[in-house]
């Protein structure tokens, strides 16, 4: 390619041997039966049907090149399905859940050397292991992990995750924070409300949490990419601001809660073009990322279409297009999986 690849940061894989080692395992009945309570019967029996349609996207590389290809998406970062992080598992089975997530996303993205690289997985809700995790990921090729906004028990404040941060700084990996289950419960259990207003809740939760706690101030090589465009917390980082200025207890960063954003990575994924400019103002142009939540409904078929309409100028268009993924990603420096 002669000119900057269109990367797209937000698409997943569905790997079957990791649920194939979760099955029938204690703690997965309450896990599954959680999940159909924060979701409600509607929302799993519609999601059901639409992951049986693009099973073929979701697992055959083949498949997958072919809507990149139709979508005009030249590099994909690839990443587990959020299903599969299951923070229920106790350490050993914990460990399966690992290796095998961080062995089968390696294989899917090594059927297409340039134009697929992956994510493993970390089990927050052991955060001993996390740091093992990690390096498992990166002695796979993987270019990081895909953490979700908390575990049982545990925010990503937590002073036990602090080893998994210092070996993510140090490593340069990638961590994508993509939620998955929203902590409101019942309230959302109707009209999909569980993703669409608990999506962007726990980001902007979880967020808020690694900047207020002084993550971000200890660990400032962090490269963190928020999915959904770090769901709210952007569009109402006035509010996280003035809460700094005017109240003794919201001081845990060392500096307004708005100038973090320009130390974290977004994917474009808002689905309104006023948004994803309010995100380019706020965080930067060079801080956004093409994402398009492959292959899942609540993503996009025609992510060039939606950082089209947003208007930007050219040169931001081009970044978000490609360009700060390849610097992430180290294409830059022509370094393969």
């Amino acid at each position: 390619m002669t000119e900057t690849p269109t990367i797209d940061v937000h698409a997943h894989v569905l790997l079957p041997q990791v649920e194939e080692a979760v099955a029938g395992r204690s703690g997965l009945a309450a896990a599954r039966e959680l999940d159909a309570r924060r979701n409600g019967p509607d929302a799993l029996a519609v999601s059901a049907a639409m992951i049986r349609e693009r099973i073929p996207r979701l697992t055959d590389v083949t498949a997958r090149l072919a809507a990149m290809d139709a979508a005009g998406v030249d590099v994909q970062l690839v990443s587990p399905s959020p299903s599969h992080y299951h923070y229920w598992a106790e350490p050993d089975l914990a460990r399966t859940v690992w290796r095998l997530a961080n062995a089968g996303t390696a294989a899917h993205c090594a059927q297409a050397p340039g134009r697929l690289y992956g994510l493993g997985l970390v089990p927050l809700q052991h955060p001993d292991l996390a740091a093992e995790a990690l390096d498992d990921a990166l002695g796979h090729g993987l270019r990081g992990v895909e953490i979700s906004s908390h575990a049982p028990g545990r925010e990503l404040s937590d002073p036990a995750y602090e080893p998994f941060w210092a070996r993510a700084e140090e490593t340069e990996a990638i961590v994508f924070l993509h939620p998955f289950g929203c902590t409101l419960d019942e309230r959302l259990d109707r009209w999909y409300l569980s993703n669409t207003v608990g999506q962007p809740t726990e980001n902007a939760v979880a967020l808020s949490h690694l900047i207020f706690s002084g993550v971000l101030d200890r660990h400032p090589g962090l490269k963190i990419i928020a999915a959904h465009g770090g769901g709210y917390l952007p569009t109402h980082i006035g509010r996280s601001d003035h809460a700094w200025r005017a109240r003794s207890d919201a001081r845990g960063c060392a500096h307004p809660p708005g100038t973090y954003l320009r130390r974290l990575h977004f994917d474009s994924l808002v689905h309104d073009p006023h948004v994803l400019r309010e995100l380019v103002r706020v965080a930067g142009a060079d801080r956004v990322l093409l994402g398009s939540d492959f292959p899942f409904d609540m993503g996009t078929e025609d992510p060039l279409g939606a950082l089209r309409a947003a208007g930007l100028p050219a040169p931001d268009h081009d970044a978000v297009r490609g360009g700060n993924a390849a610097a992430l990603l180290r294409l830059d420096r022509g370094e393969q999986p």
